[in-house]
């Protein structure tokens, strides 16, 4: 099937923006030659890729289907191009990372600092999400290497690489204060309220496993879907959690929580740098990467 590869490029630009007017300002073109191109696409194809609608348009099933693919493959041209066109210049073009809430503040914002201030002109593009999606977007292509806390599984067609350990405490507001004093067990905790990150979390499933282990369940009153949330709610005596000791350390200096003392070991976690094995990375994507590992605690 001979189908010209700039029908592709008006296609995704309808499918991003999904409206035709807006895609035709950014492609340069008119609303009736971008509709008369996604019609020839859909006749070569034999199916039809958008519905329009007053509000814009939207993707068929074929039409997600088709973008998916497309998406990835115009990015990879776009970084290609970027970085043939930025050989005169050194330490230039754009890196695309996923990492998560946890990742940034123990870890990457310090290093983000750093970095800029050695290579302005590299473009940073951050993806924040949970561990799984994080991981599903490398293994689509969308991003040239994520960083992501244990526990998750390693694809096989990836390499990982451990950037630094950490420890998580349980702590709570200051109406907890009295619990302070001597080690508890975690079957005592069950009578107070638990703030934590949400089913579908490889922190959730981390910490159910680690409280079946310890002969009781994990029946969280509050739940986040970002770590970022945790100590506010806890703050304000909400619940008692689990959160890492880095970022607890300000909150106990502050005297806006306490730590809870646990008779048992909390498993010990860590962020691990994880990439493609087959995937070529653009120059700067591979000078930022070196640059994580130099930076590595």
């Amino acid at each position: 099937m001979d189908i010209n590869f700039e029908y592709y490029k008006v296609f995704y630009h309808v499918a991003k923006y999904k409206n035709i007017t807006k895609a035709a300002a950014a492609l340069g073109s008119n609303q009736p030659n971008v509709s008369r191109i996604i019609k020839l696409l859909e006749t070569q194809l034999n199916c039809r890729l958008i519905i329009r609608e007053s509000r814009g348009i939207h993707l068929t099933e074929e039409g997600e289907r088709l973008y998916l693919h497309v998406e990835i493959a115009y990015r990879h041209l776009l970084d290609a191009q970027e970085e043939i066109g930025g050989q005169a210049l050194p330490g230039s073009g754009t890196v695309k990372i996923g990492a998560t809430e946890t990742v940034l503040h123990l870890f990457l914002l310090e290093v983000l600092h750093d970095f800029k201030i050695q290579y302005p002109e590299v473009k940073v593009k951050i993806h924040n999400s949970t561990t799984l999606e994080t991981l599903k977007q490398l293994h689509s292509g969308k991003l040239d290497f994520v960083l992501v806390t244990t526990p998750f599984e390693v694809p096989g067609t990836a390499c990982c690489e451990k950037m630094m350990d950490f420890k998580e405490i349980l702590v709570g507001g200051t109406q907890y204060q009295h619990l302070c004093k001597t080690p508890v067990k975690l079957k005592e905790m069950k009578r107070y309220p638990w703030v934590g990150l949400g089913r579908g979390t490889a922190t959730y499933e981390l910490y159910r496993n680690f409280f079946i282990g310890h002969k009781t369940d994990l029946d969280l009153d509050v739940e986040v879907a970002t770590s970022d949330l945790l100590l506010p709610l806890i703050k304000n005596n909400l619940g008692i959690g689990f959160v890492p000791e880095p970022l607890a350390f300000p909150f106990m200096q502050k005297q806006e929580i306490v730590q809870i003392p646990v008779s048992c070991e909390v498993p010990g976690r860590s962020i691990r740098l994880v990439c493609d094995k087959g995937r070529t990375r653009n120059s700067a994507a591979d000078i930022f990467y070196k640059y994580l590992k130099s930076r590595k605690k």
